[in-house]
Order: C-alpha cells, then sequence, then structure tokens
C-alpha cells in the first residue's frame, strides 16, 4: 500500500535533476521505502531527461513512475502525475528544489495529527545563498489560513501536500494558469482558493522541508518573476469577479496597499505595492480577452 506520493514535473533540466533524484532516495531510504512512490512527470524535455530517470530508478528500493506529457504545461503535467498518484498523501516539489532526508517521516507527522480532507504546505529555504531571496517560504511556526485569506504565498507549490480526497473534491489543475501556459502563474494558488470555497483545511507546516535552488541571482531575473506571479493573480480575480465575492475584496487590498511604500524583495523593485498591481490589472485584462475570444 503506498502511504506518500511524491509528484515531480521536469523538462529540460537532466544537469540538475540529479541532486532533486538523490534527495528523495536518501529520504525514502531514511524513511519506509515500501510505502512511497516517485511520480515523475517527463513534460516534452528535450535533453535526455527521460534516459537519465530511467536509468536512475533500477537501483531504488521504492516504486518510481516515470510519465510522458509532451504537450508543455506546469499544470497540465501535475494534472498528468495527479491522476497517476495512488497513495493517501499526495505531495508536490518542484525539480530544482531538494529535500530534507528526513522529508517524508515529517510530512507523514504532519498528516497524522491532522483528520479530514486537509492541505498542508511545508517550509521552503533558499538552496544558495547566491540566489535572490524569491520562492522561500521561511515562517518557522504553523499556521492555519482563514477561510477568506488570499492563498497565494500563504503555501506554494514547490512544497505542497494534500490527502488524496482532496483530489476527488476540488478536481484538475486549471490548465490556463501555471509555467507555459497563457497566464503564467497561480495555478497552485486557483487550486487552493476552490479548496478554499469547499471548507478544506489550508495549513503550514515547518516541518517538512525543501530546500530550493531556483538559480535567479540577476535582479530582471527576480523582477520578470514576480510580474509573472501578480499578473497570473490578476487572472485569477478576473476568474473568480463574478462567481466568488473573496476576489472583489482582495482586489480592492491591492488598490489599497497603493498608499503604503514598501521596498519589493529584490532592490529594483522600488514601490512593490504599485508593481504588483501593476501586473495584476495587466493579468485581469488579458483573462478578460481570453474570455471573449473563447465564447466567440
Amino acid at each position: 500500500m503506498i502511504d506518500i506520493s511524491l509528484l515531480i514535473c521536469t523538462r529540460n533540466r537532466s544537469r540538475s535533476l540529479g541532486a532533486t533524484l538523490e534527495s528523495v532516495a536518501a529520504a525514502a531510504h531514511r524513511a519506509s521505502p515500501g510505502g512511497i512512490e516517485l511520480v515523475l512527470v517527463d513534460n516534452g524535455s528535450t535533453d535526455g531527461t527521460a534516459a537519465i530517470v530511467r536509468h536512475w530508478a533500477t537501483e531504488r528500493s521504492f516504486t518510481v513512475r516515470l510519465l510522458t506529457e509532451p504537450q508543455p504545461g506546469l499544470a497540465r503535467a501535475r494534472n498528468r502525475a495527479l491522476h497517476a498518484a495512488r497513495g493517501r498523501i499526495i505531495a508536490m516539489t518542484d525539480d530544482d528544489c531538494v529535500v530534507h532526508p528526513d522529508y517524508f517521516g515529517r510530512l507523514a507527522e504532519a498528516f497524522s495529527a491532522r483528520s479530514g480532507p486537509v492541505i498542508i504546505g511545508g517550509r521552503i529555504l533558499l538552496g544558495d545563498t547566491a540566489d535572490l531571496p524569491v520562492t522561500v517560504k521561511l515562517e518557522d511556526h504553523p499556521m492555519i489560513a482563514a477561510p477568506d485569506q488570499f492563498p497565494g504565498g500563504f503555501v506554494m507549490g514547490a512544497n505542497l501536500a494534500m490527502t488524496a480526497d482532496v483530489r476527488a473534491m476540488v478536481g484538475p489543475f486549471d490548465e490556463r494558469f501555471g509555467a507555459g501556459a497563457p497566464f503564467h502563474a497561480a495555478e497552485d494558488t486557483d487550486f487552493l482558493l476552490r479548496a478554499q470555497a469547499l471548507g478544506i483545511a489550508l495549513h503550514y507546516d515547518p516541518g517538512f522541508v525543501v530546500d530550493h535552488h531556483h538559480g535567479r541571482r540577476q535582479t530582471q531575473e527576480a523582477i520578470a518573476l514576480l510580474a509573472g506571479y501578480g499578473f497570473g493573480d490578476g487572472a485569477l480575480y478576473a476568474k473568480y469577479l463574478r462567481s466568488d465575492p473573496r476576489a472583489v475584496r482582495w482586489l480592492r487590498q491591492d488598490l489599497n496597499h497603493l498608499g503604503t511604500r514598501i521596498t519589493g524583495p529584490v532592490a529594483g523593485i522600488g514601490h512593490f505595492h504599485a508593481f504588483r498591481l501593476r501586473h495584476v490589472l495587466r493579468g485581469l485584462a488579458a483573462y478578460g480577452v481570453h474570455a471573449l475570444r473563447n465564447r466567440r
């Protein structure tokens, strides 16, 4: 019986994927390998990723399932993995992350303390101090999201897990969102929004940890990433404006924040709220245009 399914989607990361895989192997060896499966989706790689993973998988004491999703798109690849997962706990991380040696044990511990359908996000540390401090989750204390709290940033897809019944309740990721899709980001936030609407609890637990080796060291790289996050959130607001009153409230909050000047996580963003709002509005407009085109 599979206790934990770990999902990883990858595309053209053959040079760096080895560190991710070896960390999974070490964590599985420390836990109970027979109850763990790795579901890895090759999302149209052209660099020999599939052959590397097949060779690596032959020496593992736990189940490794290599799937293929030829059409690029993180949400599309995650749906392929999500559908195939057999564990009672379904976890996911990214192909540029390294899981800590006690990852599986601490993950199981986090879920054993809670009952019913639940989503739990874990801690995300900066894997390399030379990288800019983005795409991390550093809080060292447990938290529970309020039902009306915008979940973007509260937990992240780079270290996210759920009970298997959540998959059936919430359904697949929206493939219009996320890397490689029209709205660039927020496929995990959209999933969380739908879970919240169903009354599914959303927790943060710092006990299970990954190190994120995202490799962004130039200011413009981080600015582009954060612009994409704002764009994706704006598209989310547009998606739910007519069906979920929370979307209007969150948009108003972004507008109200303009009065507070704060510096962003990178030096190139002087007034972060203005920067974010600009890209949120771009996302709103893009979703509207997309909807009109598809309606026609």
